[in-house]
C-alpha cells in the first residue's frame, strides 16, 4: 500500500473520503508535519525521507521540482497530480485505487496524472 503526503493546496474533501473509504489508508497532510508554506523541493525531501508519493493539485512547480530531484539521481517516491477540474468522487475513487493496488516501485521516480 502507498503511503501518500497530501499537498496543502489539495482539496481537504478529497483527503476527507480517502479516509472515510480506507480508514487504514496512511496519509499525512504537510499541514500536519509542520510543512505548510513550504518550496516544492522540500516537501518532495521530506516525501522522499519518509517514502511517501505526494498528492497535488499543483501541476505548474511539483512536476518540474520532481523532474529535477529524478535529473539529480535523488530519491523521488512518486507524484500524483490530480486536476482541481476533477470530481471529487472520481478523484477519491482513483488515488484510493492507486493507493491499494500500485506498489511504491511502480510509481517512484514518476508523475502520474489522473485521471487514468
Amino acid at each position: 500500500m502507498l503511503r501518500l503526503l497530501s499537498d496543502e493546496n489539495l482539496n481537504g474533501d478529497i483527503v476527507r473520503g480517502l479516509m472515510r473509504i480506507h480508514p487504514d489508508l496512511d496519509c499525512v497532510r504537510v499541514q500536519d508535519v509542520g510543512l505548510m508554506n513550504t518550496a516544492d523541493e522540500l516537501i518532495l525531501e521530506w516525501a522522499a525521507r519518509e517514502n511517501r508519493v505526494l498528492v497535488t493539485y499543483d501541476v505548474s512547480t511539483v512536476p518540474p521540482a520532481a523532474y529535477q530531484r529524478v535529473a539529480e539521481s535523488k530519491p523521488m517516491p512518486g507524484v500524483i497530480i490530480v486536476p482541481d477540474q476533477l470530481a471529487t468522487s472520481r478523484a477519491i475513487a482513483d488515488i484510493a485505487f492507486l493507493s491499494r493496488e500500485i506498489q511504491a516501485s511502480e510509481i517512484a521516480n514518476q508523475v502520474f496524472f489522473l485521471p487514468f
